[in-house]
């Protein structure tokens, strides 16, 4: 079965969902400063669904999402900023200045993930 990608975005959550069942997820939260940036915290593939490319996947579609908008990405989770620094093309890297907002806003709040 095919490998659904969902975005919560009021739960801060992309999801990878398969068989009715979510398989891995990217934790996330919008950027309350100007330009609103998508901030990835973590990414999680569950237990016995590693390796077959659903991090990736999440990754990918997350930075397809924030294009659409026209918002950057700040990859705050390794996992996220290992596929950026690999996949440059598709991963503009954010501003500094938002990297550092966005950190500021996930120490003010840990729970936004």
């Amino acid at each position: 079965m095919a490998i659904e990608l969902l975005d919560e975005r009021k739960a801060g959550r992309l999801l990878a969902v398969e068989d009715g069942a979510v398989v891995g997820f990217i934790a996330y939260f919008v950027l309350g400063a100007e330009p609103h940036a998508l901030v990835a915290v973590h990414t999680v593939v569950e237990p016995g669904h590693e390796g077959r490319g659903i991090a990736g996947e999440l990754v990918r579609t997350f930075y397809g999402i924030a294009a659409a908008e026209g918002v950057p990405v700040v990859p705050l989770c390794p996992y996220a900023a290992s596929w950026a620094a690999k996949h440059p093309d598709r991963a503009p890297v954010a501003p500094a200045g938002l990297v550092e907002a966005a950190k500021a806003q996930l120490d003010a709040d840990s729970d936004q993930w």
